[in-house]
């Protein structure tokens, strides 16, 4: 599943995105679409800004975070997939699944609480993917507080979290489906969600 070539941002997203990458390297917060929901981004390699996060959220420290990254290839500096894992991502990824995978040690334990595991994301939105590109591995979590719905358009965010982000990047209104949590290496669908059969007929005769 690809992005389509054509569906590029427009330049007042283009400004957005220079405006959140700069934010990004600050150490700050953003809220950006993908082909989800609009998710709560910080640099994932920052334990002080995945920290923020969490205290935005009001999430749970115990409950990790998922990194997300520009391609399957990019996943690979942050990851230590298994060859079956390599497979799987390049055949999903970019889309909406959560491949979990043991991490690299650059990856802070902070996101992924402590586990040796993580969930990486390679979201399937024209502007996400330039987000990520120029600002590396984002945290990839709902843009809600916990506890609440997730959220498929800007003007649905809670004041909580708008406050406590520097920029918000507005890419219309997203499809709200969940993305499917699966550890290709394991067999294992920890959540189900879009794409599910596809996925359960993959590791049901895996190529490799």
């Amino acid at each position: 599943m690809t992005a389509d070539p054509d569906d590029r941002p427009s330049e007042s997203s283009r400004e957005q995105l220079r405006r959140a990458a700069a934010a990004v390297a600050a150490g700050d917060l953003v809220v950006y679409p993908t082909e989800t929901v609009y998710g709560l981004g910080a640099d994932a390699l920052d334990p002080d800004a995945v920290a923020r996060v969490f205290e935005l959220k009001g999430r749970d420290r115990d409950e990790p975070l998922s990194l997300g990254v520009e391609s399957a290839d990019a996943a690979l500096r942050y990851t230590q997939p298994s060859d079956t894992a390599i497979a799987f991502m390049r055949a999903f990824l970019p889309g909406p699944v959560t491949v979990v995978v043991e991490r690299a040690p650059v990856v802070p334990d902070v996101l992924t609480a402590g586990s040796d595991r993580v969930g990486i994301r390679v979201p399937d939105h024209p502007i996400a993917l330039a987000l990520l590109e120029e600002t590396g591995p984002l945290t990839a979590t709902s843009a809600n507080v916990s506890g609440i719905g997730s959220v498929t358009r800007p003007d649905q965010l809670s004041d909580r979290i708008r406050e406590g982000v520097a920029v918000v990047v507005d890419g219309g209104e997203t499809d709200g489906a969940e993305s499917t949590v699966v550890d290709p290496e394991r067999g294992v669908i920890h959540r189900r969600g879009a794409m599910a059969g596809a996925i359960e007929a993959w590791l049901d005769d895996p190529p490799v």
